[in-house]
């Protein structure tokens, strides 16, 4: 069985039914707190707990057979780390340090984390790849790098193997419309944008238009979360053959998209004019993340198969159908539920 910690998530969820969809035993174990019950697919165990809870995560790795773990929960808001950087490193550090002692403690030896681009800062290149060394610039970032250090620390010792997954921006929705992204409060720049031109926010506010980039705006290497969540299922099969094992990868198109460039896209996909206005620079925000992604394209053979129209387009569908998030699909009757 795999256990998906923040398996309620955005990415979380869409790799769940991925996992499924391939017939692996998953149990999901996530506080709720940011993700939602009703993403959970209901083919799946699930425990809504702390990750820090060292019972019951004892509990859970005595029960249970797991032969893997995908650790996905944590805190993942730039803006917010810098504000609040206690509430970052209690639950992104202590907390994966709580699982990461049990696993060691029952011996579960394959781990799949769930870290940032956000590690490398502000490397003055055009693209980025695995080569260039981590200097995260917010606590976010940085409380991602530091469990990179100590899963490194911890494979040396211990039986552990691991695959760390450094995302680019993850972005759209499950083109079958089962899963989509809702977060509230919302700050990606995709959904925010369909908001406005869905008539649910009155504008968009633009964080900066004189960085140094093409148009003054930042620039940033769009995901499809689909496309993530294959890349997880590459890595657990390698992890599974004790290949390419205790790596970094990059997740990324390789290619950039400015925040105008986005905006523009949205507005040709719903045929609708955007409200924009443009605010100050948020600290900690760097004006250009693009991924040089080959690494994993040879080891692993994963490639992106969705394009930004695609992203954008499974975006529109899933805001446009579910215009309240999960509120408007509700509980998945068969999920399958424990409250340890």
């Amino acid at each position: 069985m795999i256990l998906v910690t923040g398996g309620a998530g955005y990415i979380g969820c869409h790799l769940v039914k991925s996992l499924l969809d391939l017939n692996y035993g998953v149990m999901v174990l996530d506080n709720l707190s940011t993700g939602h019950r009703g993403a959970v697919d209901g083919r799946a165990l699930f425990i809504n707990g702390e990750l820090g809870d060292g019972q019951l995560l004892s509990r859970i790795f005595r029960t249970y057979f797991i032969e893997s773990v995908v650790h996905l929960a944590a805190n993942c808001y730039v803006g917010e780390s810098v504000s609040d950087p206690l509430k970052y490193y209690f639950n992104n550090v202590s907390a994966t340090i709580a699982l990461l002692s049990k696993m060691v403690e029952h011996r579960v030896g394959k781990l799949v984390f769930s870290s940032t681009c956000a590690v490398y800062g502000t490397p003055d290149t055009e693209k980025i790849d695995e080569t260039f060394s981590p200097n995260p610039v917010n606590p976010y970032g940085r409380s991602k790098h530091m469990i990179e250090q100590v899963v490194r620390d911890l494979a040396e010792v211990y039986k552990l193997h691991y695959i760390c997954l450094r995302y680019f921006n993850a972005a759209g929705a499950d083109p079958c419309g089962v899963n989509g992204e809702d977060h509230q409060p919302e700050t990606h720049l995709i959904p925010n944008i369909l908001f406005n031109l869905l008539g649910k926010k009155e504008k968009i506010t633009v964080y900066g238009n004189d960085y140094t980039t093409r148009d003054g705006t930042c620039i940033r290497d769009y995901i499809h979360v689909n496309d993530l969540a294959e890349a997880h299922i590459l890595a657990l099969k390698s992890l599974a053959a004790n290949k390419h094992t205790n790596q970094c990868y990059n997740l990324g198109s390789d290619v950039g998209f400015s925040v105008k460039e986005i905006i523009e896209w949205c507005e040709k996909v719903a045929g609708k004019k955007a409200q924009v206005d443009y605010g100050e620079k948020r600290r900690g925000d760097p004006p250009k993340l693009i991924s040089a992604s080959q690494k994993i394209y040879r080891d692993l053979g994963w490639r992106p198969q969705y394009s930004l129209q695609d992203i954008i387009e499974t975006a529109w569908n899933w805001h446009s159908r579910c215009p309240g998030g999960y509120c408007d699909i509700g509980l998945k009757e068969t999920i399958k539920f424990y409250d340890y």
